[in-house]
């Protein structure tokens, strides 16, 4: 069953305290030793850098990004998860902007631009839950420097369960 993205933004509102809780101050094992650490080795992030991460949930990576002095702009589409992605990571405020912005329009994601280009992007384990992807893809273009880089985690073909579609 494919929901609207009314209906999965709603869905993510209403588990949001939930996620959160499970992924705690530091992700699931899975993130911290298997997505983690090849991101961050193709991401490899500097100090230096402007990063924007899509998707960012309860702000997790940021954090782990703001550990490292670089500065991040984070964004998820539902509120919840911003407002619990805050206070999470309260103590990291210095480093990271987190913002509300649906990633399967335009509009709201060029809305991200600041006065420097980003110089990197990265999502965690999201694309493959994005309805509409063109967007994500073109803005991404747009708010990267020249020869920005953008790493992103999804999950592989051959770990989803296919169903029958009725």
């Amino acid at each position: 069953m494919q929901y609207s993205k009314e209906e999965s933004k709603a869905i993510w509102n209403q588990n949001a305290e939930f996620w959160d809780c499970a992924m705690g101050d530091e992700s699931n094992d899975f993130h911290r030793e298997v997505v983690r650490p090849k991101v961050t080795e193709l991401l490899n992030p500097d100090p230096t850098d402007y990063i924007l991460d899509i998707a960012c949930g309860n702000g997790n990576y940021s954090a782990y990004l703001a550990e490292k002095a670089v500065s991040v702009l984070a964004f998820d589409y539902s509120e919840k998860m911003v407002e619990l992605a805050k206070k999470r990571q309260k103590r990291y405020a210095d480093y990271i902007e987190f913002c509300v912005a649906d990633a399967t329009n335009e509009t709201s994601l060029m809305a991200l631009k600041r006065n420097k280009p980003f110089t990197k992007a990265v999502s965690n384990m999201a694309v493959m839950d994005i309805t509409d992807i063109k967007p994500i893809f073109t803005s991404v273009y747009k708010l990267l420097e020249d020869n920005g880089v953008f790493v992103f985690a999804t999950q592989h073909p051959c770990f989803v369960t296919l169903t029958e579609n009725i």
